[in-house]
């Protein structure tokens, strides 16, 4: 199964479909999160989900706002779509009648409810 993080990049390269590439995915998952997401992070995820096979990589075009340089656009295959789909079929099913609150007790700070 897919982890988090593998999750938020998947699908925000989904999101961003022939506009996915490091900055517009970083930016996606920070906009979306409120988390930072660091290049490091980001372009190891990147590899370790184009070894799996649940993307695949390739440079675009050189452009000037990069000095010349290529972006890295990912695109997510198959085997990713069906990943990242069980990933949240997974987190829906298991979260299914769950109500997330903060508690007020003094021994508690969160605390998962049965929804009634």
């Amino acid at each position: 199964m897919l982890g988090e993080f593998e999750y938020c990049v998947i699908a925000a390269c989904q999101q961003l479909g022939e506009a996915a590439y490091g900055a517009a995915i970083a930016a996606r998952i920070e906009q979306t999160t409120g988390r930072n997401c660091s290049a490091g992070a980001l372009y190891l995820t990147l590899d370790r989900l184009e070894s799996k096979g649940l993307i695949r990589t390739h440079l675009g075009e050189p452009t000037q706002e990069r000095g010349g340089r290529a972006k890295r656009m990912v695109i997510v295959t198959a085997e990713g779509i069906k990943s990242a789909a069980e990933f949240y079929k997974a987190i829906t099913k298991i979260s299914k009648g769950i109500r997330w609150e903060v508690s007020t007790h003094a021994n508690c700070n969160l605390v998962a409810d049965q929804a009634i």
